[in-house]
Order: structure tokens, then sequence, then C-alpha cells
């Protein structure tokens, strides 16, 4: 089933008399703070990770807002306390993302953010699409094509104008996408019990038989998948079905997260809420924030 989507008309009006200097404000989420008697609540659970390729700094999505990791701290952007759920670089200082509005956001309208855009390193937020409807948990942007599986429809979206308007696709929990540019409707998604493949586009998946149990599989390079399995094993393969053991995240919480910004280059999280760094494939790892204890 196909149902496109496109940005409610009222937020369209707004961003429209943002344009033209009416409303300053109006497509961008507001700055949200937090109770200044209250402790900080740190980043949260952790579900995205990424580059910016303008900088090379990491950025860290969660809970609660969007981090920078700098200096072992990692430094919430704008005191924006957003619970960011789907997350990816898309481009230099351009980040999409998806989750809910931060608890104290007096200006929330709905309990879902949609699909939203950063062209500031996410420092200010504009809302595209599926405001109210939908809560990505995965986003993948594969060339022309962008990715997002929706939690609330329990479907995997597909969009052909950079997340504007949506096609519904296939039905199925996962837990990650992947997709690589040169080949934008092979789609890969980790379920937490193993691996499924699509090649229409996500219209249609079929499991992968042999494989172990996924938490993230990404797509760094045509023909080459990079996999977090539950366990902390990292996995390498050319095609899906045979997979090699490249190295193991250190003794921790369970894997969640895994972000392969090249072959070499992984970043990865686990349920600690502690993001790691290889430069090796996974081989050996160094750790790029730990919350504090207690």
């Amino acid at each position: 089933m196909n149902t496109p989507t496109s940005i409610p008309r009222r937020r369209l009006a707004a961003c429209l008399l943002a344009a033209i200097g009416l409303l300053p404000a109006a497509c961008s989420t507001p700055d949200t703070g937090r109770n200044p008697a209250a402790p900080d609540p740190g980043t949260g659970h952790l579900h995205g990770l990424g580059v910016d390729p303008a900088d090379n700094t990491v950025y860290a999505a969660g809970h609660h807002g969007v981090f920078r990791l700098t200096g072992g701290k990692a430094v919430r952007v704008a005191d924006r306390y957003q619970d960011t759920m789907g997350f990816a670089v898309t481009g230099p200082s351009t980040f999409l993302a998806s989750g809910h509005p931060a608890p104290t956001d007096p200006d929330a309208r709905s309990p879902h953010l949609g699909l939203i855009r950063s062209t500031d390193a996410g420092r200010t937020w504009q809302t595209i699409s599926a405001e109210g409807e939908a809560d990505f948990h995965a986003l993948q942007q594969a060339g022309p094509i962008l990715y997002g599986y929706d939690s609330q429809s329990g479907r995997v979206w597909a969009s052909n104008d950079d997340g504007r308007t949506w096609n519904q696709r296939a039905e199925l929990p996962l837990l990650d996408l992947a997709a690589h540019p040169s080949r934008p409707r092979e789609v890969w998604a980790a379920t937490g019990e193993g691996l499924v493949r699509s090649t229409d586009g996500a219209a249609t998946f079929r499991p992968v038989t042999g494989v172990p149990a996924l938490a993230a599989v990404d797509a760094p390079e045509a023909g080459r998948l990079v996999a977090l399995a539950t366990d902390g094993r990292v996995l390498s393969s050319r095609d899906g079905r045979a997979w090699t053991e490249a190295g193991r995240l250190p003794a921790g919480g369970q894997a969640t997260v895994l972000t392969a910004v090249s072959t070499e280059r992984l970043l990865a999280a686990d349920d600690t809420d502690t993001v790691y760094q290889s430069t090796d494939a996974g081989r050996t790892w160094t750790v790029l924030h730990r919350p504090p204890a207690g």
C-alpha cells in the first residue's frame, strides 16, 4: 500500500511566513531547557551516531538531545532536550532526525516530531514532513531515496524528494536499516534476531539465513556490510550470507548502535550509553564518551 504523506498545511503556511521574514521562528523547533534546579539527565539512551564531514566531529543522538562528543564529554547542542530517535548525518552540518519534543516544551503540538532537518549541526531544526504522524526509529539516505522506519505504523517509508512526501512500504519489525547510494533499491534490515534483505526498494523483504542476532547494520561501500551482533561482535560480509568476525566491543552493556563512517572507521554504542570508536574496522576500540557513574 502506498500512502503519500505531505507536510501539514498549517506548518507549510508558517514556513512561508518565516521565509519572508514575518515569523522568524515558525519553522524551527524552539529551545526548551530544563528546570535549572534539576540535575542534568545526560544523554539518555542513545539511538544514533554520526560524523559531521564539515569538521570531523562525532555527534550522538539520545533521549535528551543531540550531543557533540569532544574531549571525552558529551556537550548538548543548543540546550535542546528533544528526544531524538532516528538520526542521520547526510552532509556537512546537515542532519536528519525524528522523535519527540522535550517534555517541558511549552510549544509542542504533537508527541511525534515527524521528519526534521538541521543545516547548522543541530543548533536549529525545521519540520520537513509527517509531524504528529511518524516516529522514525531508523533513517537511511541511499542516493536519491530516503528510507525511514516508522515505529507507529511498523512500516518502512520511502521518499524520493528528500522526505517531503512519502510512500509506505513493507511492514515488519526491525532495529536498523542499511543501503548504499550506488544500490539504492537494495535495503538491508537488522531485526534483532537476524537479517532481512529487499531488492525492490523496501516493498518486500526476505530473511537471510544463517545470520546471528544483529542489533545494527550499515553499508559503508557497495558490496560491503558491517554489522553489530547483539553480543557485541563486529561482523563484516560481502553478500550478507557469509560473515567474518572482525572484533568485539569492550565488555560492558548490550550492543545497540553502529555507524560505519567507512570500512575502517566505526562508531558504536551500548545500552550503558557508552560511545566507542574504532579506526581499524572493529579490531580495537577506544571510548569517546562514558556516562558518569551513579
